[in-house]
């Protein structure tokens, strides 16, 4: 793969309450500070990050919304002060005792991209308590090291960096209900509304990141690789946790969307067990009962077990009809999603207070989150492409390169040399738009059609196919030329007659 190197602006405005002041600054307010740090990556991959900050006091306004009554209520009124564009972030430092924030609370971090941090301690302090935070908001060296995973030694990487799903123009969601026992239960489930009501404001706010489809099924007789467990105590079937690889792959089967996709497929499983085999639980690692009832497998997407409640009398007439609690099930699957895209919020730390997101399910800095990952992992998709690319072209020599496969490359250099321009002047936008541009110019030159059937046509194939023409008409050409070439022998053996 070809050497990458990216710098990360990100552009950052630091603003102190009254009596928020550090005494230890270097220099009166306002005044510009910059910090970088590598992120390290292998020999021919170099990411920097470079916060460029800008100290100041607040104005009349943002020191009027600070006077709110919650923490919640300032962040809103101080949103429409801040500087909105992507990847820019905005830190109001107020005093130690401010009670905007609750105790025992330092940051708080909003919906959209700004934080209220407590001040606390000289400049050193809120420095890293500031870096803490823009890691958590912008991008951190592992998550820009997972956007790289194809270029780390496997060592080096956690076990979560292949969790998240590759960058991809587009990725496709198919929500399928699973009734094995249709006999027994009528299932029915409002797909339609649920995904308008709780999907649909996601997919609008990822539409900057990608393009979705989605689409829904019922799955008839479709069951579990595996067998559940009963147990006695609890009068269960129990599924362990190191069994639910193995229930994919029937399932997967029977799916059949990933086939006819140019996209990433995440498939979102609802299933409703058989009545032989009801009610279902799934256990974790330690045997404990799973809260969602419902597990995810990484780039593929979850599946949740719905269990129906038995019954009252024995003799109700089967089958039995149910109707699904949508909001429960998409509670689940929409957590799944964040986790697919890598916008879990476990390893926050306990100072730390975030805003829920609401119904858009991801936070602005979340998206900035995304792009700032899916940005670098383009480029170098891009620089990948374009290497194997020009050393398959060297190695068939007779090849010939269209114009519109060579401006193809050339528009694809361009971009991605305007993306790595862009991240270093901090526009996010602007990059990540660059960046995938320069995947699509770039797949479509390597995808060419009049480039793929001479990869194919190597030269021992040439000689398959023209031997057997010419060899007919070379054997009597051969033979002859062995006649005179005995006849010229033989001429010259024979001594010339003297008269």
């Amino acid at each position: 793969a070809g050497p990458v190197q990216v710098q990360l602006v990100v552009p950052m405005a630091v603003v102190f309450a009254p009596g928020s002041v550090p005494g230890d600054l270097p220099r009166p307010l306002p005044f510009r500070d910059v910090q970088e740090m590598e992120i390290s990556v292998n020999l021919r991959t170099s990411v920097t990050s470079r916060y460029e900050m800008r100290y100041r006091s607040t104005t009349a306004r943002e020191e009027a919304a600070l006077a709110a009554a919650t923490a919640r209520e300032a962040d809103a009124a101080l949103y429409p002060l801040q500087d909105t564009t992507l990847g820019s972030l905005t830190m109001y430092v107020v005093p130690e005792t401010s009670s905007l924030l609750p105790q025992g609370i330092n940051v708080y971090v909003g919906k959209h991209r700004s934080a209220l941090l407590r001040a606390g301690g000289g400049l050193a302090a809120l420095q890293a308590r500031l870096r803490e935070v823009t890691q958590l908001m912008s991008f951190t060296a592992s998550s820009i090291a997972a956007a790289l995973s194809d270029r780390v030694p496997d060592g080096q990487l956690g076990p979560d960096a292949r969790r998240n799903l590759k960058s991809s123009l587009g990725y496709e969601i198919t929500f399928s209900l699973l009734n094995p026992d249709p006999k027994s239960h009528t299932v029915d489930w409002d797909i339609e509304g649920a995904v308008n009501r709780f999907v649909k404001p996601v997919l609008d706010k990822l539409s900057l990141v990608a393009n979705f489809s989605v689409d829904s099924q019922i799955l008839y007789y479709a069951v579990l690789g595996v067998t559940p467990r009963y147990d006695k105590e609890s009068s269960s079937f129990l599924l362990s946790a190191h069994s639910l690889p193995h229930v994919i792959n029937p399932v997967e089967a029977r799916l059949g969307s990933s086939a006819a996709s140019l996209y990433p497929v995440l498939n979102f499983l609802l299933y409703v067990p058989e009545r032989s085999h009801s009610p279902l639980y799934i256990q974790d690692k330690d045997g404990a009962l799973v809260s969602t009832n419902a597990f995810h497998s990484p780039r593929w997407g979850g599946i949740m077990v719905y269990n129906v409640e038995a019954p009252a009398s024995p003799q109700a007439s089967l089958p039995l009809h149910v109707d699904v609690d949508m909001a429960r099930v998409m509670e689940v699957f929409l957590a799944q999603l964040r986790l697919l895209f890598g916008l879990s919020r476990e390893e926050v730390p306990p100072e730390f207070l975030l805003e829920s997101p609401g119904n858009e399910g991801l936070a602005d800095w979340e998206l900035d989150h995304l792009l700032w990952a899916h940005a670098v992992e383009n480029i170098a998709t891009v620089s990948t492409t374009l290497t194997s690319l020009a050393q398959l072209l060297d190695k068939i020599g007779n090849i010939v390169i269209k114009d519109d496969v060579a401006s193809e490359v050339y528009r694809a250099v361009a971009s991605v040399q305007s993306a790595v321009t862009e991240l270093s002047l901090g526009h996010l936008l602007a990059a990540f738009q660059a960046s995938k541009e320069a995947v699509t110019c770039s797949e479509r030159a390597f995808f060419d059609p009049s480039l793929l059937h001479l990869l194919y046509f190597p030269d021992d194939q040439k000689f398959a196919i023209y031997i057997p023409l010419f060899l007919p008409m070379a054997v009597p050409i051969l033979l002859s030329l062995a006649k005179i070439v005995r006849e010229t022998r033989l001429r010259k053996k024979e001594p010339t007659k003297m008269d």
